[in-house]
């Protein structure tokens, strides 16, 4: 592989890997100030819960458009335009606590905000061969734990710097949001390329085993109108499937795990975001140690070391649902449990399995998809944890009820997956 080469796959991913880490600071700020935000407007959770559904669904419907955006103008153009948008809809957040106008705001970020995840897995799949796809997609995967880790506390600690007494500075931690992902814009967009060929480099997989490279090189040729097949539609439903409930029990501890820090635990503000990261902070762990597993054990099969750790989920799940509600420190534990069995999977299946679906023309389209039906399940977890909170009068037992619930449906997909590639179907 000549040196060139070598050089610029460490640029894209380097660009690609800081941009989903960028986006989190823009993603982040109403679920890291959510306690005070309702505070300050009289909101209870219901209703703090029905403005950020509003991202929700916007991001969900935007990864069915940003899958064709990146399609048609390349993952540069929608990834770039995606991280614009999405800094001035953030900034324009703070402007007014008006229940309509602050959930407009934050659907037009989350239909920006939908170009992250597949933009740049799609770039991804034009500089790495699927051999290398298992370890290198661990690795960039950690992209979305460390964002959701430095975002997490670094506008935690912006939340926190106010003397007793004085107005909650919420704000800034949208203006502090802005402005990481404002650098990242600019380093994005002098170091990311959609394609070796873009720049006259030859592909990654002339470099790979002769087999593996006639398969890929055929596949790049592949016409028509149809991008997948039959078998390959099952397995991105199945993935699509299970993303929907991993997504809504990742998306209810990044949206509400602060919140009951504090409402429920007596924490400060600062406090709840800080201890919230346990979450994360396991996750990152888990994400590079099943990546490694999958090529290492499994022989690049991604279902496999993924129901293993899923299972580790629900029984996290479980003990949650037992004893999470026993004390702060116990409950922080758990949270980091279900984090280093949940992230894995999550990033495994939704990334290097997303690509490996089809094929590399495809992948773009298969990531957005999968992205897209598992991003339905975060609207349902904010829709009906915030009624369930009010209802119960604060009661945390129903929640992790349906936390575990959520872990078993999810288990139940990655199964089926496994038992597909017992069958002698095309695995994943």
């Amino acid at each position: 592989m000549p040196r060139s080469l070598r050089d610029w796959r460490v640029r894209v991913f380097g660009a690609t890997w800081l941009a989903y880490v960028g986006f989190y600071f823009c993603r982040k700020p109403f679920s890291v100030a959510k306690s005070a935000i309702g505070h300050e407007g009289g909101f209870d959770a219901t209703t703090l819960g029905n403005i950020w559904a509003a991202y929700l669904i916007a991001y969900a419907a935007g990864q069915f458009l940003a899958g064709g955006l990146g399609t048609r103008f390349g993952p540069r153009v929608s990834v770039l335009a995606g991280m614009a948008v999405s800094i001035g809809a953030t900034l324009c957040m703070g402007v007014t606590l008006s229940v309509p106008v602050l959930a407009g705001l934050v659907a037009v970020n989350g239909l920006a905000q939908a170009t992250g995840w597949s933009g740049n897995v799609g770039t991804m799949a034009s500089w790495f061969h699927k051999r290398e796809r298992g370890k290198i997609m661990g690795i960039w995967s950690t992209n979305f734990t460390v964002g959701a880790l430095s975002s997490t506390a670094i506008l935690g600690w912006v939340l926190g710097r106010h003397e007793p007494g004085e107005p909650v500075p919420w704000r800034d931690t949208l203006i502090v949001g802005a402005a990481v992902l404002s650098v990242v814009w600019g380093v994005f967009y002098f170091y990311q390329r959609n394609r070796p060929e873009d720049l006259g480099l030859p592909p990654p997989e002339q470099f790979a085993s002769d087999d593996l490279r006639e398969r890929e090189v055929l596949e790049s040729r592949e016409t028509g109108r149809t991008l997948l097949s039959r078998e390959a539609w099952t397995n991105l439903l199945l993935i699509a499937g299970f993303y929907f409930f991993a997504k809504l029990v990742r998306y209810a501890i990044w949206s509400w795990s602060a919140f009951f820090l504090e409402r429920n635990y007596g924490l400060t503000g600062r406090d709840a975001n800080l201890y919230s990261i346990a979450f994360d902070l396991a996750g990152f762990v888990g994400v590079f140690v099943t990546g490694w597993l999958s090529d290492k054990y499994f022989g690049s099969r991604r279902a496999g070391i993924s129901l293993i750790m899923v299972l580790g989920m629900v029984a996290s799940c479980g003990l949650l649902m037992a004893f999470g509600g026993t004390s702060v420190g116990l409950f922080t534990a758990l949270l980091a449990c279900v984090g280093f069995t949940l992230y894995g999977p999550d990033a495994l299946l939704s990334g290097a399995g997303a690509i490996d679906v089809g094929t590399k023309r495809a992948a773009l389209f298969t990531a957005a998809t999968i992205s897209g039906i598992g991003s339905m399940g975060p609207v349902v977890q904010e829709v009906i944890i915030g009624r369930l909170y009010d209802q119960k009068g604060g009661e945390l037992g129903p929640i992790f009820a349906m936390l575990f619930g959520s872990a078993s449906m999810a288990a139940l997909f990655c199964f089926a997956l496994v038992w597909r590639n017992r069958q002698g179907g095309k695995g994943v």
